[in-house]
């Protein structure tokens, strides 16, 4: 890279210019990301003017002059080098996500919205772990301020400004909410304080008090964008203007008259009418030769009319969108490159080795995994590996029958299971899964996702450990009451009292002489103020039919008797089942193995 400079300059035959910083918006659902974009965008009908703010493919490109004239006092253009921001149109994670350059975050800074009455919320913690994977910079707009009671609104003016316009109480209800969201974000690791405190925003995160509503603070989040990007970002912005381009697909859809197009954000160097380009896919990359470049209309027109007009050329940084034949299995979050004078095979690989940086790895066993972009895929694969969830198959696109296919050869029945963050599921595939049983959890929120998939996993084991605690023998102790004898044999009629566990109809009893059990017969009924029940519990008293022995034979009043537990039961009961019985039966349980384990060490081992 060559020395930066703020006007481009010939070295050799690269062209070094500053390209604009590129701005994402993450944040909440309803936490006012769409509106803070529209606010900036509709702060500035300026028919005409130089600083008007142009529509990009995708993007919006707000020059400096135009933060200028929004910021007022507070930004001198005399400052900066830097050419303005370019806002991604569409806000949250997600776009973010699907835009990367080089194995990286294409957005080279981002404002993280949070509803400043809510606080965090899951998107917010979710958003919040991209920013610290990618390392991106990032302030936070401490959004809808003019909602806390008393607010009295100022109009599109500096927070200071606003704020000191406010009535006490408004203020402090304000500062106690602000500080409230500064300790959520020392919670999850990051220093914060409000932007006009921040001396060191490599160690620090800014944050504005702000109304996408009303413009309060707009001025104050364009600024600390602008200054962090010509204080930490200015180095990189550096590129070769007249360079083969880079950038990254963003959608791919049918343009009329042209076929299937990308819509691409570039950030480095040009792309040119008769340029070839190589541009990632699901299978391998293609190359194809660009037949039109395609931006919007002025930004006055393209809000009534949806058209665009064909260019020679598009320069980063910038969203447009190409038309070139064979681009139908273009990959959202892939790369796209121009060859021009490198050779096709050098390229290929370029973008080969992009999308293998950004490949999920996969297990012999685990969960099939779909989503609509590449970024996607390895924010869900991400997370789940956090939650150590494995993946056998990871994929962009729709869930197609294949899919199910894959989910229906797991050995494990909790991985017979489609992960689908944002995508359609087909009908023939919905089928095969219903038929065969594959559940398919879909959500456009990826921690909601892995929930609802944690959730049914746990409610499964919970109903699988019920089906075995039904059919296994349970631990009971328990006592023949004397002067309780309702019949003395065929059945037996006593009342009992159970001191541990859990007794059970149709239970083998047994009798330890010594440590040798005998069998004395099995339960045939339970009857609990006359009304037959199944089971009864420790300190429980009820009358029990046993078949088999005779009272003053067999048994008496008195003796002290168990329910059986055959060998296999037990072990499962001490493996496996510990957690999942009361702690009385659990008690009767390490009676019985001790019991058992005197006369034969190994017992149910």
């Amino acid at each position: 890279m060559s020395e930066t400079h703020t006007d481009a300059e010939t070295d050799g035959d690269a062209v070094a210019t500053l390209r604009t910083p590129i701005v994402a918006v993450l944040g909440h659902v309803d936490h006012g990301k769409t509106t803070l974009l529209d606010r900036i965008r509709g702060s500035t009908v300026t028919d005409g003017e130089a600083g008007a703010i142009t529509q990009h493919i995708g993007a919006t490109a707000v020059p400096l002059e135009t933060v200028s004239e929004l910021a007022g006092s507070l930004v001198d253009p005399t400052d900066f080098d830097l050419p303005g921001l370019l806002f991604i149109d569409t806000p949250g994670h997600h776009s973010f996500s699907t835009l990367r350059s080089r194995g990286g975050a294409l957005a080279d800074i981002a404002v993280l919205v949070v509803d400043v009455n809510d606080g965090f919320q899951p998107q917010t913690i979710e958003a919040i772990d991209i920013l610290q994977r990618t390392e991106t910079p990032f302030v936070v707009a401490a959004n809808k301020i003019d909602t806390v009671p008393g607010w009295n609104p100022q109009g599109d003016v500096p927070i200071q400004e606003s704020y000191d316009a406010q009535s006490d109480r408004a203020r402090e209800t304000l500062d106690e909410r602000l500080y409230e969201l500064i300790g959520e974000l020392a919670d999850h690791d990051f220093s914060a304080d409000m932007y006009w405190r921040v001396q060191n925003f490599a160690n620090n995160v800014g944050v504005v008090p702000t109304s996408a509503e009303t413009g309060e603070g707009v001025p104050d989040v364009l600024t600390v964008l602008m200054g962090l990007s010509q204080r930490y970002l200015k180095d990189a912005m550096a590129i070769d203007v007249e360079g083969p381009g880079a950038g990254t697909v963003l959608e791919v859809k049918d343009q009329k008259g042209f076929g299937t197009a990308i819509d691409v954000v570039l950030y480095d160097g040009t792309v040119r009418a008769d340029d070839t380009v190589v541009v990632g896919s699901t299978g391998e990359p293609i190359v194809t030769d660009v037949r039109a470049l395609l931006q919007p209309r002025p930004l006055a027109e393209i809000r009534t009319e949806k058209r665009f007009e064909q260019v020679d050329a598009v320069s980063a940084a910038a969203g447009l969108k190409i038309a070139a034949p064979d681009l139908d299995d273009a990959m959202a979050g892939a790369p796209v490159r121009v060859v021009r004078d490198r050779s096709r095979e050098e390229v290929v690989q370029e973008v080969q080795e992009e999308l293998a940086a950004i490949g999920v790895t996969t297990e012999e066993e685990g969960v099939v995994v779909k989503a609509d972009t590449l970024g996607s895929l390895e924010a869900v694969a991400n997370t789940l590996d956090e939650a150590e969830i494995p993946i056998v198959r990871a994929e962009v696109g729709d869930v197609a029958p294949r899919d199910v296919t894959v989910a229906s050869t797991a050995d494990e029945e909790r991985h017979e299971t489609v992960l689908a963050f944002s995508v359609d599921v087909l009908d023939n595939a919905e089928r095969q899964a219903d038929e065969g049983d594959i559940r398919i959890f879909e959500s456009d929120v990826i921690y909601r996702l892995v929930e609802e998939y944690e959730e049914f996993i746990a409610e499964r084991e919970r109903s699988q450990q019920d089906t075995i605690l039904e059919n296994i023998s349970r631990p009971a102790r328990f006592r023949l009451l004397p002067d309780h004898t309702f019949r003395q044999n065929d059945p037996a009629v006593v009342g009992v009292e159970v001191m541990t566990g859990t007794l059970k109809r149709n239970a083998t009893i047994v009798d330890f002489e010594g440590n040798e059990p005998k069998r004395r017969g099995q339960v045939k009924g339970i009857q609990e103020q006359g009304e037959d029940v199944e089971q009864a519990r420790a300190g429980e008293r009820v009358s029990v039919a046993i078949d088999g022995p005779t009272v003053g034979r067999q048994i008496e009043e008195g003796d002290e008797l168990w329910s059986e537990i055959p060998e296999k039961h037990a072990k499962v009961l001490e493996q496996e089942l510990t957690d999942d019985i009361p702690a009385d039966e659990l008690e009767a349980l390490h009676i019985y193995l001790d019991k058992q384990r005197q006369r034969d060490p190994f017992w149910g081992k």
